[in-house]
């Protein structure tokens, strides 16, 4: 299995077409069918639906297809950072769930634009789960996750600052005019609420009794579209402050009480070996922190 012949499928999975996807990588029609017809004999699986006017992936050939991307970005990563002067060069990948604290790693990246200027920093925002296991499948350098997490197999760097979990609510709400919501006031309410697993339990815990359910109506990984959602009505949205601009909007925040805070962490995988272009964004954040840190 060769690098180009899954770049060749790839294409072929973005075009739909291997007429056009031929056009789009300079090589005849018959040499990218034959290339796919190996690589379906070397798998033992079919990954396309022929039809008259444009293919589809199968169930294999979807799964195959996300893992294709997941090796050739760890491929292109890995080249970069090996091609490389005396200058630090390269790219780094950071997986960030929704967080404030980001700016702490906002201003690491300004830092680093003075120190190593050669190295490009991708952000790619996605919840903790997924961070995990790009990380662990090479593909995210970093992760930014909420705590609390399993970090067991992990290198960590706490970042600094906390923000509080609340409710993003509209106006017209009667939540909107209270200074904190309690539990007990969730009781009654169209909840939206977060897909990690760590806050779930988080909040669970905060709920302080098992007798008072919630009454879940849809689930969110980013709170952009979440907060669509309670603006068309569909409920309210827990979540942390600090991540949507509720300002000149039909939107308020209004936190828990008891407050809950939530701190962030930088996690990385303990037995990968670090790029110099990694290495130099941790010297960057490592810079910026207290002496405690």
């Amino acid at each position: 299995m060769e690098l180009r012949v899954l770049r060749y499928f790839l294409m072929v999975v973005n075009e739909r077409n291997i007429s056009r996807a031929a056009e789009r990588l300079h090589v005849s029609q018959p040499t990218i069918s034959r290339q796919l017809k190996d690589l379906e004999d070397e798998l033992g699986v079919t990954l396309f639906e022929r039809g008259s006017r444009s293919i589809e992936l199968t169930a294999a050939g979807e799964y195959f297809a996300n893992q294709a991307r997941q090796i050739v970005v760890l491929a292109d990563k890995t080249m970069a950072n090996v091609n490389q002067t005396q200058e630090v060069t390269g790219e780094i990948m950071i997986g960030s769930a929704e967080a404030p604290m980001m700016v702490t790693i906002g201003q690491a990246i300004s830092q680093l634009g003075q120190t190593a200027p050669k190295v490009q920093v991708g952000i790619y925002s996605t919840d903790a789960n997924e961070v995990k296991q790009r990380l662990h499948a090479g593909v995210f350098d970093f992760g930014v996750v909420m705590e609390p997490t399993n970090k067991d197999d992990s290198d960590f760097l706490n970042l600094p600052g906390t923000t509080a979990w609340g409710v993003l609510v509209r106006e017209d709400s009667p939540l909107a005019q209270k200074a904190a919501v309690t539990a007990a006031e969730l009781a009654n309410q169209r909840i939206i609420m977060s897909q990690q697993h760590g806050s779930i339990s988080y909040l669970t815990d905060w709920l302080g009794t098992s007798e008072l359910q919630l009454n879940v109506v849809a689930t969110y990984n980013l709170l952009y579209n979440a907060s669509i959602m309670v603006e068309a009505g569909v409920g309210i949205a827990l979540c942390l402050d600090g991540i949507i601009n509720t300002a000149d909007s039909t939107l308020r925040f209004v936190p828990l009480t008891p407050r809950l805070e939530a701190k962030a962490s930088l996690i990385w995988p303990k037995t990968t070996p670090q790029s110099p272009a990694a290495s130099a964004f941790l010297g960057a954040l490592r810079a910026l922190l207290p002496s405690d840190y």
